[in-house]
């Protein structure tokens, strides 16, 4: 699978909270709506910059960090943030991605600008940043998690199979 789009870049430590509020986490169940919050602590146009042609999410170190909640991809994803680039996502968060249907890549993100346009080949292992003409290679995910990655996430993976064959 590649992915072209441009970059919408934050820096290390983005928590749970920053990619949606606590405060939305009982309103609502809906998550077209809960997405249009999505990373507002951060860059309250985020949806509406993002949303229309779809984004790769870049960040520093620790993204995703802070609480366990599923929503916290779910909403990218909604958002239509295509995919997360960072130097390292929090474990949990990492997981809940995949487990979502998100693709998320660890690599060294620094020489990524705000709008570059980006390829993203998750099979190749390999991060182009077609501004700039630069390629930066990534560790590709273990076999089972680029299946449920696939597949669209572990729901639709069971779906799929029956089960959890992998």
């Amino acid at each position: 699978m590649t992915i072209t789009a441009k970059a919408f870049k934050f820096g290390d430590d983005v928590n749970t909270d920053y990619i949606i509020s606590g405060k939305y986490k009982f309103k609502s169940n809906d998550m077209a709506e809960m997405a249009r919050h999505a990373m507002e602590e951060l860059d309250p146009c985020y949806y509406e910059r993002v949303s229309p042609q779809g984004g790769l999410l870049v960040a520093g170190t620790n993204f995703g960090c802070g609480s366990s909640r599923e929503q916290a991809p779910l909403v990218l994803i909604h958002s239509n943030t295509l995919a997360v680039v960072a130097k390292s996502f929090a474990r949990i968060f990492f997981r809940n991605a995949i487990n979502t249907g998100l693709p998320v890549v660890e690599c060294d993100t620094d020489s990524i600008d705000e709008g570059d346009a980006l390829e993203l080949d998750l099979e190749g292992g390999v991060l182009k940043n077609l501004t700039k003409n630069s390629e930066m290679p990534f560790a590709q995910l273990p076999p089972v998690m680029a299946t449920l990655l696939a597949d669209g996430g572990l729901v639709n993976h069971f779906n799929k199979n029956g089960g959890f064959a992998l």
